[in-house]
């Protein structure tokens, strides 16, 4: 695992324990899994995530320096520990490390929230090799060893356990990156048979065109156009699902694959 960790710790709200999730792919303050930290952070949960600057770094959007230390600062203000982490998640090493150091850090991971992805458009003809190994290191792989760690790992009560992973049905000319979503899928939905013995909930939801930055004039036109509410949709709203699925009351969905889109055809 690469990059640091860092860790602040204050008083749980009437010194209650919170339980304990962990959500990769925070590293921009504007898009989903930031949500999802803050969404759960205030909902009563200590919060462990992790980000990694060097995808960041050659998408369009660019980097977002001091998102991991805003969301830390945000998430400590709603009286939950945070721990944040860089992580390569294209290593196959790094899942295992990353629990390590969380559990090390905060304890026992009750819930899994997968928002890290790797997403660079192309198509049939233009994708090359490295790039489709690389989505499938990404978005698939990881997606199977961190969902193995949790299930060799879990320690919560029955029933108190929770596996979200945020998935897309876009395809054509974002070859790799929607065939490694599709992969993902059937592996999370396979864990809530595999790991029903330790009563874990599983559940995938694609949110659909999210604004997180990269739509242009032209995109949210066409989204705002298709959408019947007549809007485009924020981070938040995948993150209140999100927060919905790792309740209590959110408990008796399970194996699902979920669209919070808004209705967008």
């Amino acid at each position: 695992m690469t990059g640091e960790t860092h860790t602040q710790s204050p008083q749980n709200r009437e010194g209650a324990e919170r339980p304990l999730a962990l959500v990769t792919g925070a590293g921009r303050s504007a898009g989903i899994a930031a949500s999802v930290v803050v969404g759960l952070a205030r909902a009563g949960w200590d919060v462990a995530f992790t980000y990694w600057t060097p995808y960041d770094a050659r998408m369009q959007w660019g980097m977002d320096p001091g998102a991991p230390a805003q969301l830390r600062q945000q998430v400590a203000s709603l009286g939950a520990r945070t721990l944040a982490v860089e992580a390569d998640l294209g290593d196959p090493a790094v899942p295992a490390q990353l629990f390590d150091s969380v559990e090390r850090e905060l304890g026992n991971v009750t819930a899994l929230v997968l928002c890290h992805a790797e997403s660079v458009d192309s198509g049939l003809l233009d994708t090359t090799v490295e790039s489709f190994d690389l989505h499938f290191a990404v978005n698939t792989r990881a997606t199977w060893l961190l969902i193995r760690e949790y299930g060799l790992r879990f320690r919560g009560e029955h029933g108190s356990g929770r596996i979200v992973s945020l998935t897309s049905d876009h395809t054509a000319g974002n070859l790799p990156y929607g065939a490694s979503k599709g992969a993902m899928d059937r592996i999370t939905l396979a864990a809530a048979r595999e790991l029903a013995h330790l009563g874990v909930t599983c559940n995938a939801i694609n949110p659909g065109p999210t604004d997180t930055g990269w739509m242009t004039e032209e995109h949210m036109a066409d989204m705002i156009r298709f959408t019947p509410l007549g809007r485009i949709g924020v981070p938040q709203d995948c993150a209140h699902l999100v927060t919905f699925l790792c309740s209590t009351e959110g408990g008796w969905i399970n194996a699902q694959l979920l669209h919070s889109n808004g209705g967008i055809a």
